[in-house]
């Protein structure tokens, strides 16, 4: 699966983790930064790269990675089509996907250690939408009120 991956100075030891792992898993890893713990490194422009490369096709899943994984989750979520889900557990990162079929993992690096974060990563990408009619009609309810209230990239 092509994957992006992207942190804050908050999130980067994870993420440094993650790309390694989800690499050596033969997937296809896009690192967007960042590429150190400089604090000025905010998650709102990482959130927004990543995002933006999930709406221009450049990757099928993204995992974003902050301090409590609140902030990514708020910043990649701004923009229409994307579905980003804080996820501190397994089975938050199943049925995110298999309800809401999100396509952002959002974890924080201050909130869980990393061998449960690799295991969360792993379950968000192993897991497939289910499309039953309950569902889509809910993500068409989504979809409604993007359109009404967010503009398109």
């Amino acid at each position: 699966m092509k994957i992006a991956i992207a942190s804050d100075h908050a999130g980067f030891e994870f993420k440094a983790a993650l790309v390694k792992d989800l690499t050596d898993a033969g997937h296809e890893v896009s690192d967007l930064g960042t590429d150190g713990t400089n604090p000025t490194d905010d998650y709102p422009d990482h959130a927004a790269d990543l995002a933006i490369a999930l709406l221009n096709k450049q990757a099928e899943r993204g995992i974003l990675i902050c301090g409590s994984a609140v902030g990514v989750s708020i910043a990649a979520n701004k923009f229409k089509g994307i579905r980003a889900g804080v996820c501190h557990d397994t089975y938050s990162a199943h049925q995110s996907v298999e309800h809401d079929n999100v396509n952002i993992l959002c974890m924080g690096q201050r909130v869980i250690g990393i061998n449960l974060a690799l295991e969360i990563a792993h379950t968000f990408l192993k897991a497939v939408y289910s499309n039953l009619p309950r569902h889509q009609r809910r993500l068409e309810k989504i979809a409604a009120i993007e359109e009404k209230n967010m503009k398109n990239i």
